[in-house]
């Protein structure tokens, strides 16, 4: 399971509306000078909220431990990255199957290019689709694991509370 600090900005039912306390302004890791990414995350201050089953019966303003399936989220990525690659790449190579007799190579590189652009667009209907069917699938949602006091008091240290 791969965990992470929230807070609880709502509720919803059986789930929470989650928002991640981030320790750095992009998340990615611990340098925060010198980096550009750092500077847009600063910059827009971007927070994302997103939905967990509360199986703890956690309250707005709680902080929590949330946690993922690791396979579920490695699956997802692979999904999410390789399809649209291999159809990419299937899709330029069944372009250039249909090259005429006779073409010239400008031609050769539009039949190429159209195929993949066909791929990439067929995949993303796919993982549309795809998608919409593992929403409701209950290993790929995050779930509250247990609360977390820590985050709180880390807040209010770095507001001056």
């Amino acid at each position: 399971m791969i965990e992470e600090h929230a807070i609880v900005v709502g509720l919803e039912n059986d789930s929470a509306l989650l928002e991640i306390v981030r320790k750095t302004p992009c998340g990615l890791c611990g340098k925060s000078r010198g980096c550009g990414i750092s500077l847009w995350g600063k910059l827009f201050n971007h927070k994302s909220v997103f939905k967990a089953s509360n199986n703890i019966g956690a309250k707005v303003g709680d902080g929590v431990i949330v946690g993922v399936d690791e396979q579920a989220l490695l699956k997802s990525s692979m999904s999410i990255y390789g399809i649209p690659l291999a159809a990419v790449l299937c899709g330029a190579f069944a372009g250039m199957a249909f090259i005429p007799e006779g073409a010239v190579q400008g031609q050769k590189d539009t039949y190429a290019v159209l195929g993949a652009i066909a791929g990439l667009v067929l995949s993303l209907f796919w993982l549309k689709g795809h998608s919409e069917g593992q929403r409701y699938n209950a290993r790929y949602r995050p779930v509250i694991l247990r609360a977390d006091d820590h985050v709180m008091m880390n807040l209010q240290c770095e507001r001056g509370e």
